[in-house]
């Protein structure tokens, strides 16, 4: 017959492990809630109206840990149904995914030559090993990217002591929303009404990758604003012994009036980054940042204008070179 009060017996070591598994999943953690609660001197029957299951439950897990330790309370093996599938359907599952494509349940169960399994049950299995979402686009990549890095880096070290150096990009902005992804009440979707004709303006930056200043722009796409840009950054530094803008390969920057500007500045240089490496630019993080921050406002163009100032203005150095 069974003692009617049982309580725990557990070295330090065994405390330490079983508070890890009330960190675990499954119903291990229940059964280590158990035994720490048995190890602060509660009996079970007191312990079974904690966790909500009867007293013979309780005494026979601390008994289980009082013989084999914490190991104890894990399931120990037991007979039962095979698995629809076979033991190897995830690893199968995981080599189809590997391979690019718009990969549905009906379409793995076919290529899976249709296992005696329901869809239902198949989509349980699929969950085991892969998340449904949507890929992502990235940009192909320069294979002579690490060379274009590092004769930049070769370069930036042979100029002279306070050396002013820009990162410099654009970005669009649209009279149409930017929309994302935001908490909402379960009764209300939020509704962005729409422009009766888009708008757009383009915003020319440059960070200056160590004190974090930010100069900028609004106008549009083309040679005379990119040199209106360099102007500025030119004159932001009139005593820095050369001042560095690093951008990438648009044409625009390749302008001959860009050209011919550089040229004439003896103390001005343009070297242009990797192609189709967007993620060597800091400025593009910035961007980032000023599109979530006009996401999901429905505004008049004038108010766009605005919003694009106060990002701008609202946003320390530091927090530019954070971001």
């Amino acid at each position: 017959m069974r003692p009617p009060i049982v309580f725990a017996n557990a070295s330090d070591v065994e405390r330490e492990r079983l508070r890890d598994l009330l960190r675990g999943r499954g119903r291990t953690v229940v059964r280590a809630v158990m035994v720490l609660l048995s190890l602060h001197g509660l009996s079970p029957a007191q312990i079974a109206v904690l966790v909500e299951c009867d007293p013979a439950t309780v005494r026979r897990w601390i008994g289980r840990f009082n013989a084999c330790g914490v190991t104890g309370l894990a399931d120990r093996p037991r007979s039962g149904r095979p698995r629809l599938g076979g033991r190897r359907l995830p690893a199968r599952i995981a080599a189809l995914l590997e391979r690019p494509g718009p990969w549905t349940v009906p379409r793995l169960h076919r290529h899976l030559r249709r296992p005696a399994m329901s869809r239902r049950t198949l989509y349980r299995r699929v969950r085991q090993v892969a998340v449904w979402r949507r890929p992502r686009l990235i940009a192909r990549g320069d294979p002579a990217r690490d060379a274009v890095v590092a004769a930049i880096v070769k370069r930036l070290r042979l100029l002279p002591p306070g050396t002013v150096v820009w990162a410099a990009d654009e970005t669009h902005v649209h009279l149409l929303p930017h929309l994302r992804s935001s908490w909402t009440t379960f009764a209300h979707r939020p509704q962005i009404a729409t422009p009766g004709k888009n708008r757009q303006l383009t915003v020319l930056g440059a960070l200056e990758v160590t004190t974090g200043a930010f100069r900028y722009r609004l106008g549009r796409r083309c040679a005379a604003d990119f040199l209106a840009l360099l102007q500025q950054l030119a004159a932001a530094s009139p005593a820095a012994p050369a001042v560095v803008v690093l951008c990438d390969n648009d044409s625009i920057h390749h302008a001959r009036a860009v050209r011919e500007f550089v040229a004439g500045q003896p103390g001005l240089h343009l070297w242009y980054g990797a192609r189709y490496s967007p993620h060597d630019n800091p400025v593009e993080r910035v961007w980032a940042a000023l599109k979530a921050f006009l996401a999901n406002t429905a505004v008049t163009w004038p108010s766009r204008r605005r919003q694009v100032h106060a990002f701008f203005r609202t946003r320390s150095p530091g927090q530019l070179l954070t971001t």
